[in-house]
C-alpha cells in the first residue's frame, strides 16, 4: 500500500486526484498508475486502468489471477469491471468511496474467485483525497 500511496503522491503533484494503485505477481510490483484523467483528457484514466494496463503488459497476457492489485480508494464501477474482465486475484484498498466506490453500485461487478481486503491504511488514504479537495476549494 506503501507504494500505491507513492503513485497517490504523483497525482497530487500533477494536480490530479491523488489515487494511486500497483499491481503486485510473486512479491514483485508489476504495474503502477496513478490518476491521470486531466493530463491526458481521458475520464478512463484511473490509477486502477493505468496499473492494470501495465500489468497485463508486463504478464503478456489479460489474465492476473495470480496478482494483487494495492490502489489507496475503493475502485469505481468501471474499475471494478476492468478488473473483473482481467479476473484479479485479489484487490487490497485503503479508503472507501461511498460516493463513487463499486460496492455502493453492485458488489458482484467483481469476478467471483476475487479476494476483497478493505480498509488497510484507510486514515492515510482517505486524508490524502480529503486534504487535496480542501485545497482546491
Amino acid at each position: 500500500m506503501k507504494e500505491a500511496l507513492r503513485e497517490a503522491e504523483a497525482a497530487r503533484s500533477e494536480g490530479e486526484v491523488p489515487i494511486g494503485a500497483v499491481v503486485v505477481a510473486k512479491g514483485r510490483i508489476i504495474g503502477r498508475g496513478h490518476n491521470m484523467t486531466e493530463r491526458l483528457h481521458d475520464p478512463t484514466a484511473h490509477a486502477e486502468m493505468i496499473a492494470l494496463t501495465a500489468a497485463t503488459e508486463a504478464m503478456g497476457g489479460k489474465y492476473l489471477s495470480d496478482c494483487t492489485l494495492y490502489v489507496t480508494v475503493e475502485p469505481c464501477p468501471m474499475c471494478a469491471a476492468a478488473l473483473c474482465w482481467a479476473q484479479v486475484g485479489r484487490i487490497v484498498y485503503g479508503a472507501s468511496d461511498p460516493k463513487r466506490g463499486y460496492s455502493l453500485y453492485s458488489p458482484s461487478l467483481l469476478h467471483p474467485k476475487t479476494e476483497v481486503a478493505a480498509g488497510i491504511m484507510a486514515d492515510t488514504c482517505g486524508n490524502l483525497v480529503a486534504d487535496f479537495f480542501k485545497e482546491k476549494r
